[in-house]
């Protein structure tokens, strides 16, 4: 454990549960976080993670504009319903990107877990972009990946950071949870917005 690995996972966990609230402050934390996981993973020879770090900041600052984009026409960061066929095309994406690094990553590095290491680089690209365009279903992606990334930290002795994609686990759980309902009531025509200011002020 290292003062960078702490840093990192606090930058973290308050991105991701910034992100759970619809704010629009969690992208620049994200990025924040991108950067100081982007050297702990180099310095732990997780090459493919190093580089998703770099993918998920350009990701970050995409969904730091399009969300600010939405609060513009829309008044909120409202939520959207994935569709079979974007699902579709989205996992074999992801599927397709980690075969290509895994294969890269195994012949041509000493990456640690190097076809384990792309798969989740290739899913977590794929969450991230979907939690940018704001659909729902990035939280069930993240649940699987997240959990899968529990067990590959734990075997590189990287404790605290395990520790930090179990509370993304429930973070996940918690977002979906609050997404959910936000896209119910954008569905009932009801701003949850409004709905939330009105339910302080009584």
């Amino acid at each position: 454990m290292s003062w960078l690995e702490v840093i990192s996972v606090i930058a973290s966990a308050l991105g991701v549960w910034l992100t759970t609230r619809r704010s629009l402050v969690a992208w620049p934390v994200i990025i924040l976080a991108c950067i100081l996981y982007g050297e702990l993973f180099r310095e732990s020879a997780l090459y493919s993670d190093m580089l998703l770090q770099g993918v998920f900041a350009v990701c970050a600052i995409y969904g730091w504009w399009h969300w600010l984009r939405g609060v513009q026409a829309e008044g909120s960061v409202t939520i959207q319903a994935l569709s079979r066929q974007e699902c579709l095309w989205g996992l074999a994406a992801g599927a397709a990107g980690s075969l290509m690094l895994g294969y890269g990553m195994s012949h041509y590095t000493n990456a640690s877990l190097p076809w384990l290491d792309s798969a989740l680089t290739g899913f977590s690209l794929v969450a991230q972009w979907w939690q940018a365009r704001k659909y729902i279903a990035n939280w069930w992606l993240w649940i699987v990946v997240d959990v899968i990334y529990i067990g590959e930290y734990i075997y590189k002795h990287l404790s605290l950071t395990a520790g930090l994609y179990a509370f993304f686990v429930f973070l996940a759980a918690l977002g979906l949870r609050d997404w959910r309902g936000a896209l119910n009531q954008q569905n009932a025509g009801q701003d949850p917005n409004e709905e939330l200011a009105r339910v302080e002020a009584d």
